[in-house]
Order: structure tokens, then C-alpha cells, then sequence
């Protein structure tokens, strides 16, 4: 059994498909998912943060505000 890493979700289409306000836990989207390679239902899920929206968003704005800045 061969597994695919890095697959990405378009959560944008996502939100379109299901509506604004379907769950988006992994136990909601696990059953409407499929293999883009496969066809097979055997997915998981990893969250990952985005790095590049961090590193355009102050992270530390909360040391900041603790130190007083």
C-alpha cells in the first residue's frame, strides 16, 4: 500500500460544496473524502499550521502586550 503525503484541502471549495457552516472536525470530513490518486476511501487527516499566514500576522502580540509594548 503506497500513501500520498502533502495533499492539501481546498477549504475554500470545501465551503462551497458543503455550505459556510458544515463542521469541518475530521470526523466530518474523513467520510467525504476520497484519494485523488486512488479513488480510495482510506484517508486521514493532519492539521498543519500555515506558516506563511504567520509569518504575515504578529505572533507574538501577546508578549508584546504582557511586556508592555
Amino acid at each position: 500500500m503506497a500513501f500520498v503525503k502533502g495533499q492539501a484541502l481546498d477549504l475554500e471549495a470545501i465551503k462551497a460544496k458543503l455550505g459556510p457552516d458544515a463542521p469541518a472536525m475530521s470526523d466530518d470530513l474523513i467520510p467525504k473524502l476520497k484519494c485523488a490518486r486512488c479513488g480510495g476511501k482510506q484517508v486521514g487527516l493532519t492539521y498543519t499550521p500555515d506558516y506563511d499566514e504567520m509569518k504575515r500576522v504578529d505572533v507574538n502580540a501577546y508578549r508584546k502586550a504582557w511586556e508592555g509594548r
